[in-house]
């Protein structure tokens, strides 16, 4: 008998594929990137973990104001709170467009995803400069 497993990442941290940001970007004009890094942000203004500015490190407790948020978080067990900080941004006025795992039959996804409109994108994505695809499937969640 073989049993199928999903391969364990060594990161959660998976850097958004350029060219789907590219075509998001030109339709969305998104003004904060709430989870990057110095070498990965895609907007001006963003937060991450080795922001200069220590008050940018922490887009999870950080105020996105009303931007237009672009937000692929990190893939571990935060990513409920995530969801739930860009469906509550949502709630109050602003725009959310996430990049997550396909993770159908999770709380979260019940809880928030499923209150926006989700585009489960084909195939499996190549994130950042890794050469192979991600093991995972992947969705679009909008909130606008």
């Amino acid at each position: 008998m073989t049993i199928a497993y999903m391969p364990i990442s060594k990161s959660d941290d998976w850097a958004t594929p350029r060219d789907l940001f590219d075509k998001l970007h030109a339709q969305y004009n998104f003004t904060l990137d709430a989870a990057a890094s110095q070498s990965n942000h895609l907007c001006d203004k963003w937060f991450g973990l080795d922001h200069k500015d220590t008050s940018r490190r922490d887009g999870l407790s950080g105020d996105w104001e009303m931007e237009n948020v672009w937000l692929n978080p990190p893939y571990g067990r935060v990513i409920a709170q995530w969801a739930k900080k860009s469906y509550e941004h949502y709630q109050s006025g602003g725009k959310v467009i996430m990049l997550l795992p396909s993770r159908t039959d999770t709380k979260w996804f019940h809880d928030y995803c499923m209150q926006g409109e989700i585009e489960f994108l084909k195939g499996r994505l190549k994130f950042g400069n890794n050469p192979n695809s991600a093991p995972f499937p992947s969705m679009l969640v909008r909130f606008l």
